[in-house]
């Protein structure tokens, strides 16, 4: 990564004087101004700062989020969209509201419009109408879980998604949405450039397994692994009431295991964590139901938590199906789990009890909690900050406790994953007291 690599994109230089500005009085300034060289350290560590001290490198850095002094867009003739696009994720139509309040009561923007069911709402053939969105239309949306707008998923045409903007003279479209949903904006984005119009497409990363690079946390997170908690909580109930008792949860994570691990941390009733990040064996001297049994045998029961994205290798020799959004479509390890354990042991002849819960989609569509809601709201104030001034191309993150702005070529170059030998993973071995690995050797003798 270079310094380079995170300059955000601007429309222009902004010659409108934000009424962020104009409505302060003199005497009792509001706003902490930021400048486009405000910038964010992505390595704070002391190694860094000495390193580039000598060698004279610009260190890598992100563009400070915040309110400018000056502004692209008139909002007296701004024109902005706003579009929901994948999964369910608490949080959404928080932040649907504070784009809606911000863009109205701050900045003095009446006109903007809610694009319906995702892309799909900027495509002709589906005819889906537009919402004209208000303050007082939005104000009780976030107390519940959904999509106001309604969502959908996959790959839409790009030009005629512009071509929709430009019928609909939008000059700013706000894309709240994950690792697809950013690449379509930057798809539209480069459309726009390739047609020089000046339209600013923002991003706000929606990914409720927390998987978008270069932004530590995404709203609705921490909603779903305090949920999380409480189902553990109750799993461990049912499994300890039961000899040999075996509550196994699937918890949402695809590519990585963020909300399993984080969940058994704030539980501390887990025993076995499973993640895409760490294989493991089933069977064999080391394997998982070798190590499930020993805990059964020595406790009488037995608590277990898979990410979904976990054990796809045990899925191998079948064919990869893909979403409409294109990512694979996992098989289902939770009920393949329940199946080789109950397999396993009544083979074995050991008694055992195993309740299977997967609360995935009540979790999907349950509203923010209170923390979450604090983030929404200032991801979409910061949103608005930027767009209003004229960066584009962007998404706006969090890192080292501030608020950023990145490049979205940068924030879907890949996807982030649990660092097995970082502090988070030790943490949850620390938690459970699970095997550092459940990989059999080459000489193991089952």
């Amino acid at each position: 990564m270079k310094y380079e690599d995170f300059l955000v994109t601007t429309l222009g230089k902004g010659s409108v004087v934000s009424p962020l500005k104009t409505s302060q009085r003199e005497d009792s300034p509001v706003y902490k101004f930021v400048v486009d060289n405000d910038r964010i350290l992505y390595d704070v560590s002391l190694e860094k700062f000495l390193r580039y001290r000598d060698s004279g490198e610009m260190p890598v850095s992100f563009e400070k989020a915040g309110p400018k002094e000056t502004i692209f867009f008139e909002p007296a003739k701004t024109k902005v969209g706003i579009v929901t696009c994948g999964g369910l994720c608490p949080g959404v139509n928080n932040v649907i509201r504070a784009l809606v309040n911000q863009l109205f009561y701050r900045y003095g923007i009446g006109r903007i419009l809610g694009i319906r069911y995702g892309y799909e709402g900027l495509i002709p053939k589906f005819n889906h109408p537009v919402i004209e969105l208000s303050a007082p239309m939005v104000s009780d949306i976030h107390q519940s879980g959904g999509t106001y707008l309604g969502t959908s998923r996959g790959d839409q045409n790009v030009e005629q998604m512009v071509d929709t903007l430009e019928i609909l003279n939008i000059n700013i479209l706000f894309c709240i949405g994950g690792d697809g949903t950013l690449r379509g904006a930057h798809a539209i984005h480069e459309e726009i450039m390739k047609r020089k119009l000046r339209i600013a497409i923002a991003g706000i990363p929606k990914t409720i397994d927390n998987d978008i690079d270069l932004i530590q946390k995404s709203f609705g997170f921490e909603t779903a692994f305090s949920i999380a908690n409480d189902i553990i909580s109750n799993a461990h109930n049912e499994a300890h009431g039961a000899n040999n008792g075996i509550a196994l949860v699937k918890l949402m994570g695809r590519d990585s295991g963020f909300i399993a691990a984080s969940a058994t941390l704030s539980m501390q009733e887990v025993n076995f964590v499973l993640i895409p990040e760490v294989p493991f064996d089933l069977y064999g001297p080391r394997g998982f139901l070798k190590v499930l049994r020993k805990r059964l045998e020595e406790r009488h029961h037995a608590v277990v938590v898979v990410a979904e994205g976990a054990g796809q290798e045990f899925f191998e020799a079948e064919t990869a199906e893909r979403d409409a959004s294109g990512n694979i479509k996992h098989k289902d390890i939770g009920i393949y789990l329940k199946e080789k354990i109950r397999e396993e042991f009544n083979a074995k002849g050991f008694p055992h009890s195993i309740k299977y819960i997967d609360p995935s989609y009540i979790i999907r569509s349950a509203p923010a909690n209170a923390n979450d809601s604090k983030f929404c709201n200032l991801l979409a104030q910061n949103a608005v900050h930027a767009a209003l001034a004229g960066k584009t191309d962007f998404v706006v993150g969090y890192w080292n406790n501030e608020f950023t702005l990145i490049p979205i070529p940068m924030a879907v170059k890949k996807r982030k994953k649990i660092d097995i030998e970082g502090e988070l993973w030790w943490n949850v071995l620390e938690a459970t007291g699970q095997p550092i690995s459940m990989k059999n050797h080459h000489n193991d003798v089952a």
